[in-house]
């Protein structure tokens, strides 16, 4: 099929949707891959939370854990990559919610998408600054790495993350593809600097059995309390890749590109990130050290390789990271782009504006600055001897993301065989999927509300503001916002995704109640 051909299918597939093609449809199929393999980027969420599965669980909360969780994660992307094929809308989740349900089910799972992407933007760029500030101390003397210091670095990465995206639409999907080899490549690097450089290496034995509770809570909770949150490192790290469905609407043949790019980008993801998990794992020969400095990864490269080779890595890792926050803030602006197009967010139109190149620059800034607000509690350091506020925003991130894609799949499973799939589908094995995925998601988001520290829980003696998730305080806050929103006025006006275009005479679009 020539490339004219697939661009008017694209465009008729989506008018059969409701909306006329006005995001400029010029990614390939490997452009809307990489965005969910930068977004979910080995090189910053296994170096960033590194920690939070150290300090909970120790060696075993990761060589084990991170498979089994993937395993979890791949299940879940696979129910969403049948959702995308079917409904290849830059809405995504939100839209596959409000057409296989009611406008109500459109309207939270939006606003979790959102506040979950938000999160997400946040704490990449968050977490960037922080390795920025640890490569600093490396090659200056003097650096004191205060939380100041790594705000200010924040509010930078997030300025260059905006800028690209405004003004460099295509550059975007570029970098998108080069993330993606300097993943592959990079990745492929630290490992052969963790096998080689140390002069010793762990035993299998610590790694694939040692426990280590750094937690502060009794060993008597290691197995259901303690080792579920050394699960974040996990769940936090492949999370985001409903990018591909965000871009959908740029992409040349969505309908079957967006669906592979989904669960591609978790598989390769798992693999990449355990073979680079347990290189950390064999050169953490100074486990008193890493478990004295929180489980921080930088502890593991500054007692293993010398200052030089170090640097080299955390460079890696940074620019990484770096790529990984630019896709987010992509990823970001789409979804409120497409929710304030169906008038959900305050001030719609100004979101819903596009520039004359096309990019909704106005959505890109409110992202930043949401994610800037957001973070602001990490300005003040915790009392408990972990970045508590920056594992809060994680936190919130994975909460929001999986509630939203908790609702499309169990309204698919409940819609069964009278679903509508696309060209690429689950077949029958949509149940058992469906059934493992929503399960998961309703431990994990019980789990990542509780406090991660014995300071941050109320009647602890030692009880402190600092210490305190605040991820309950946030997803729980917004949702009762919302919620309320919702009971007094958005039930009256809000009809889940608004047609751009006029319906083609028989189609169907809704396998759900029609909308009241």
């Amino acid at each position: 099929m020539s490339e004219a051909s697939s661009l008017e299918e694209d465009a008729a597939r989506l008018a059969a949707l409701g909306y006329r093609q006005e995001l400029r449809r010029s990614w390939s199929g490997f452009s809307n891959f990489a965005i969910s393999f930068s977004i979910i980027s080995i090189l910053s969420g296994c170096f960033t939370t590194f920690g939070q599965a150290w300090n909970n669980g120790g060696p075993v909360a990761i060589s084990w854990g991170w498979p089994v969780i993937s395993a979890f994660i791949l299940v879940i992307g696979l129910c969403l990559a049948e959702l995308v094929s079917a409904y290849p809308t830059a809405g995504g989740i939100y839209w596959w919610a409000a057409t296989l349900g009611r406008p109500v089910h459109g309207w939270f799972t939006g606003w979790f998408n959102l506040v979950g992407l938000i999160a997400v933007t946040a704490s990449v760029d968050y977490g960037c600054a922080s390795f920025v500030s640890f490569l600093f101390s490396l090659v200056v003397a003097d650096w004191a790495g205060t939380a100041g210091q790594v705000f200010l670095i924040f509010i930078v990465v997030l300025a260059l993350h905006a800028l690209v995206n405004i003004f460099g639409s295509h550059l975007v999907a570029l970098l998108n593809n080069v993330s993606v080899y300097w993943h592959v490549l990079g990745v492929t690097v630290v490992v052969a600097i963790l096998v080689f450089a140390p002069t010793q290496h762990q035993s299998l034995g610590f790694v694939f059995t040692q426990r280590i509770n750094n937690s502060g809570f009794s060993d008597g909770t290691f197995f259901f309390y303690v080792l579920p949150l050394g699960f974040l490192l996990t769940q936090y790290t492949i999370t985001g890749f409903d990018a591909c469905a965000h871009v959908s609407e740029e992409t040349r043949g969505a309908a079957t590109t967006a669906a592979k790019g989904i669960w591609r980008s978790i598989l390769y993801s798992a693999i990449g990130g355990w073979i680079l998990l347990l290189a950390l794992l064999f050169a953490a020969t100074h486990s008193d050290e890493v478990t004295r400095q929180g489980g921080f990864v930088g502890a593991i490269l500054t007692t293993a390789l010398s200052t030089r080779v170090a640097v080299v890595v955390v460079t890696i890792s940074v620019i990484g990271q770096f790529f990984c926050g630019m896709s987010c803030v992509t990823s970001t602006s789409r979804m409120a782009y497409a929710f304030s197009r169906d008038g959900a967010v305050p001030g719609h139109r100004v979101w819903s504006k596009l520039n004359r190149n096309r990019v909704p620059v106005n959505a890109v800034i409110g992202a930043c600055v949401a994610g800037l607000v957001l973070t602001l509690p990490a300005l003040y350091r915790g009392s408990a001897g972990v970045p508590t506020a920056f594992y809060a925003v994680v936190s919130v991130a994975v909460i929001g993301l999986y509630l939203a894609f908790l609702i499309p799949i169990a309204l698919r499973l409940r819609a069964g065989s009278a679903f509508q799939p696309g060209p690429w589908t689950l077949g029958g094995k949509y149940r058992w999927m469906c059934w493992t995925a929503i399960v998961e998601i309703l431990v994990v988001s019980a789990y990542f509300v509780l406090p991660v520290v014995p300071a941050g829980m109320p009647g602890d003696p030692d009880f402190s503001w600092t210490a305190v998730n605040y991820a309950p305080v946030a997803v729980g806050g917004l949702m009762l916002l919302v919620g309320t929103w919702w009971l007094v006025s958005a039930r009256k006006w809000f009809r889940g995704p608004q047609r751009t275009v006029e319906p083609v005479p028989g189609e169907q679009r809704s396998v759900g109640p029609e909308p009241r």
